[in-house]
C-alpha cells in the first residue's frame, strides 16, 4: 500500500454530490463572474474568520497585493516579512509594488521572529506581513506591540491557516487584514486558484473591492489604478459548498498530528511544536530530521511520499538574491531548509495509513542515529 504525499481526489469524491450540483447551480445561473455565489461566500466567510468583510480575489497572492495597497502601503515603500515562506508573500509585496524585506523566523515555531522583525525595520517600513506557517499562527502579540510602537499596517498572511486560532481568536481577524489563499491543496480549497481579503475596516474592505476590480466604482467609473482579480462564480460556490465542513477537517488533521507527534516522543526526529493559546490547523506535519536523506529515502521504501516546504529560503532563490540582509542573520531559516521534511497529513488519510505513517515514523526515529 502506497500512501501519497496528497491525494485531492479522495475529497472530491467524498463531496461528489454536493460538488456536482454546485456546480449544475452556477452553469443554469448564467452568472459567472460576481454575482450572488460570490457575495454569499464572502459574507459566510467573513462570518468564519470573525471579521466583518471578505473580498473574493483571484488568488492568494493578489489578496497580498491588495491587502497591503487597501492599507496605504505605496510603491517604494518596505514591508518585512519572514524568510521562511513561500514566494508567493513576496511576489504578492512585489505585487503592491512595495520592497519585500526578510526577517528571520523563531528556531522552534518556525513562524516570524519578533527580535529579528525589530531589527529589519527602517524609516520606509510600512507593514509587516507575519505568516501563519504549516497551520499555527505567528506571535501576534509581540508583532502587533511593535507595529503599533511604529506606526505599522499588519497583514496576516493566512494562506495557510484557514481556521487556525490565536488566543481564542480566528487567523484573519487580527491585524489590519488578511489574505487567504484557496488553492486547491489548502486547509479549505477550490478547484482553481482563488483567494480572499479579509478585514473589519469598511474603508480597507471597500478599497480592496475597488481594487480587484480595475478600480471601478460604477460602470465605466474608475477612481483607482487597480487590476482584474476577481473570485468567479464557481470558485466561490465551491468554497462555499466546502466551508460547512472546514472545522471537521480541521479537527481530523489535529488527531493525526497528535498520533503522529506520539509516535516521534522522545527520538532524534523532531516535532512540530504547538505553542500555548494556539490552535494550530496542521495544514501541514512539518518534522525536522537529523538525516533527512536518508528519512525520505526510507519512509519511500515503505510506500509513503514526503515533501520538503521549503528547500530553499526566499533569499537564496536566483531572482531574489537581492533580498540577502547585509549586517543581519536569517541563519534559522537558512538551517531549517536543509532539514524539514513534510510528511502525509490530510483529513482523508484512512485510520490505517494514519497508524502505518505512525508505525514508520516510530520505528525510523529511533534508528537515525544509531546507524
Amino acid at each position: 500500500m502506497n500512501i501519497p504525499f496528497l491525494d485531492l481526489r479522495r475529497q472530491t469524491r467524498a463531496l461528489e454530490g454536493e460538488l456536482r450540483a454546485t456546480i449544475e447551480r452556477v452553469l443554469e445561473s448564467g452568472r459567472y463572474v460576481f454575482g450572488e455565489e460570490v457575495d454569499a461566500f464572502e459574507r459566510e466567510f467573513a462570518a468564519f474568520c470573525g471579521a466583518e468583510f471578505a473580498v473574493g480575489v483571484a488568488s492568494g497572492t493578489d489578496a497580498v497585493a491588495i491587502a497591503l495597497q487597501a492599507v496605504g502601503v505605496a510603491p517604494g515603500d518596505e514591508v518585512v516579512t519572514a524568510a521562511n515562506t513561500c514566494v508567493p508573500t513576496i511576489a504578492g509585496i512585489d505585487g503592491a509594488g512595495a520592497v519585500p524585506v526578510l526577517a528571520d523566523v523563531d528556531a522552534n515555531t518556525f513562524t516570524l521572529d519578533p527580535a529579528s522583525l525589530e531589527e529589519a525595520l527602517t524609516e520606509r517600513t510600512r507593514a509587516v506581513v507575519p505568516v501563519h506557517l504549516y497551520g499555527q499562527c505567528a506571535d501576534l502579540d509581540r508583532v502587533l506591540e511593535i507595529a503599533a510602537a511604529h506606526g505599522l499596517k499588519v497583514i496576516e498572511d493566512c494562506a495557510q491557516a484557514h481556521g487556525a486560532r490565536y488566543a481564542g481568536r480566528r487567523a484573519g481577524s487580527i491585524g489590519d487584514a488578511a489574505a487567504f489563499s484557496f488553492y486547491p491543496t489548502k486547509n479549505l480549497g477550490a478547484i482553481g486558484d482563488a483567494g480572499a481579503v479579509v478585514t473589519s475596516d469598511p474603508e480597507v474592505a471597500e478599497r480592496a473591492r475597488l481594487l480587484r476590480n480595475y478600480g471601478e466604482r460604477e460602470r465605466f467609473e474608475h477612481v483607482l489604478r487597480g487590476r482584474n482579480s476577481r473570485l468567479d462564480a464557481l470558485q466561490a460556490a465551491v468554497l462555499n459548498a466546502k466551508l460547512p465542513f472546514l472545522e471537521s477537517w480541521n479537527e481530523r488533521r489535529r488527531q493525526i498530528a497528535g498520533r503522529y507527534t506520539e509516535a516521534l516522543a522522545g527520538s532524534d526526529v523532531l516535532a512540530p511544536v504547538e505553542r500555548t493559546r494556539m490552535y494550530h490547523v496542521y495544514h501541514l506535519y512539518v518534522v525536522r530530521a537529523p538525516d533527512r536523506e536518508r528519512f525520505r529515502s526510507e519512509l519511500a521504501q515503505q510506500g509513503i511520499e514526503t515533501a520538503i516546504h521549503y528547500p530553499t529560503p526566499v533569499h537564496q532563490q536566483p531572482a531574489y538574491r537581492d533580498l540577502e540582509p547585509v549586517g543581519r542573520s536569517l541563519s534559522v531559516s537558512e538551517g531549517l531548509a536543509s532539514a524539514i521534511v513534510s510528511v502525509p497529513l490530510y483529513p482523508e488519510l484512512s485510520d490505517d495509513e494514519v497508524e502505518r505513517v505512525a508505525a514508520s515514523l516510530s520505528a525510523l526515529a529511533g534508528s537515525l542515529v544509531d546507524r
